[in-house]
């Protein structure tokens, strides 16, 4: 049996298919099989999936009578996957050579991690650079990220173990998560205890935006709405200043004084509760508390900024003329 499962919905997505599903067929590493659910798609992609299925005996071909959306038919290629490993792949965008490989051995090497993301470039429709993303390499960065800031972990790059989508029941089909299935997943997974995850920062998905592009259908409050799920499990409450707070000090902006009072304390509280919930490991503390001063930092007025700086500056100056012989 194949080592990796990639799983591929597809609908109506003749215009990028070809590329998409060479970009598998092109890894470095070979022991995969390769799921390509076809959603009731009306236009060529069935016909395209069918050639490329003949080439390579990787390929394995489900087609949908009807469309279901993107969270049934990833179901659909979990229930028939075979490998240890589940990598999730969209029809629109690249796989770089190493994906594969660089994920499988992270798993193998980290058996207390969950799931795994690379380092993604977002692209325009020809593959020109729009912009990348700024994530984080371990698990309690990223969980911090997925509660209180953008984006934490490149969901469409994502490798899983397969018992975990088996145990979680896998993605969620009801109409209101049409769009947003794969995000329900991931914060549904951190919500279990231990559950981790890890980031190779190296970038090996290209990420397409196009005139079609499912993600121009997604609500940016959808983001919102996993956020404050997440902080009233956790706190019991999450006001909308509290959100409102987070946003700013994501955004790097400016804070007053009690603002930023304010947010230190919300990231105390949130910090202390992820580790009791187990959503962290207590370990994890101090360097989310370091993470949580840089942020804050960053959004203290120019001038006190000024004063800090120097303030270190003559301190540590001070600490070394002390101590010099």
């Amino acid at each position: 049996m194949p080592l990796v499962s990639v799983i591929m919905p597809v609908y109506n997505g003749e215009k990028y298919l070809a590329e998409a599903i060479e970009s598998i067929l092109a890894q470095t590493f070979t022991d995969f099989e390769f799921i390509i659910v076809d959603d009731g798609s009306y236009d060529s992609s069935a016909e395209i999936i069918r050639a490329y299925e003949k080439r390579d005996g990787r390929i394995r071909f489900i087609q949908l009578e009807a469309n279901e959306g993107p969270g049934s038919a990833r179901n659909h290629g979990i229930r028939a996957a075979q490998g240890e490993y589940i990598a999730a792949m969209d029809s629109d965008d690249i796989s770089l050579p190493e994906h594969l490989r660089l994920q499988v051995d992270y798993l193998e090497s980290n058996p207390e991690i969950g799931a795994v993301g690379v380092g993604a470039q977002q692209v325009y429709a020809d593959l020109s650079p729009r912009g990348a993303y700024h994530l984080q390499g371990i698990h309690a960065l990223i969980a911090l990220g997925m509660i209180v800031g953008r984006t934490a972990i490149v969901r469409a790059s994502l490798m899983m173990r397969r018992r975990f989508l088996l145990e979680s029941g896998g993605y969620n089909t009801h109409p209101d998560y049409r769009v947003s299935n794969d995000a329900e997943l991931t914060y549904r997974l951190l919500r279990e205890p231990c559950f981790r995850y890890g980031n190779i920062l190296e970038t090996q998905y290209l990420y397409r935006w196009h005139e079609s592009n499912i993600s121009l259908e997604y609500d940016p409050r959808d983001t919102g709405h996993w956020q404050r799920d997440a902080i009233e499990r956790l706190l019991g409450e999450a006001s909308s200043e509290t959100m409102a707070r987070f946003r700013k000090v994501d955004q790097g902006k400016k804070l007053s004084w009690r603002e930023r009072r304010s947010a230190r304390r919300d990231y105390r509280r949130i910090v202390n509760a992820m580790a009791a919930a187990r959503w962290i490991s207590p370990g994890d503390v101090a360097c989310i508390n370091f993470e949580v001063n840089r942020r804050l930092e960053s959004t203290t007025p120019r001038v006190w900024q000024m004063f800090l700086y120097w303030w270190r500056h003559n301190i540590e100056r001070k600490q070394s003329s002390e101590t010099a012989p």
